[in-house]
């Protein structure tokens, strides 16, 4: 694997998140009724950092969970391997909430989907809306993001990559061959 290009380096990382939380914000003036799921993994500490932001611009507790969706996946069949299953940690009740869904990277679309079949057996929101740091393109469902970080044009042989300190050593995206 090689590194092709640093698309988002720490400084813009910061500047991103921002961007979403203050898109996020002026698309939804109720933020009583707001909440924010991240998907395992990164998903979820990009979530906590636009929760962070909105809770300090609008002086409001955000509900904030983490959803796994390994067993949602209309390919988890396909892998020989055992999935692992983490867990989701969904402690609010979803019902009449307008749910942020976060995941770092919009693909195929297929995680999201998955996303919306396990949020709907927590309860019924008012809506469902998506934020992505990344829409890299190569959609196989009917599937968009309504805020995104940033557009990524790529082909298949190439893997964006999102590192965070939660995680990684750093923040920043880099777009990688295969």
């Amino acid at each position: 694997m090689k590194v092709l290009e640093t698309l988002v380096d720490d400084k813009s990382f910061k500047r991103m998140i921002d961007r979403l939380a203050h898109e996020i914000m002026e698309h939804n003036s109720e933020t009583e009724k707001l909440a924010l799921v991240g998907l395992r993994t990164r998903g979820e500490f990009v979530a906590r950092r636009i929760q962070n932001v909105i809770q300090e611009k609008e002086q409001v507790e955000i509900p904030f969970g983490i959803l796994d969706v390994t067993l949602y996946r209309d390919d988890v069949r396909q892998h020989l391997r055992q999935p692992e299953v983490k867990m989701t940690d969904l402690l609010f009740d979803i019902t009449g909430k307008d749910i942020i869904l976060v995941d770092d990277v919009l693909f195929t679309g297929r995680t999201a989907r998955s996303a919306l079949n396990a949020l709907m057996d927590f309860g019924r929101p008012r809506t469902i809306q998506f934020a992505v740091l990344i829409d890299r393109g190569h959609r196989e469902l009917p599937i968009r993001a309504d805020f995104v970080g940033k557009t990524v044009p790529t082909s298949r042989g190439q893997e964006v990559r999102v590192h965070l300190t939660e995680v990684d050593d750093h923040n920043g995206i880099d777009l990688i061959q295969l």
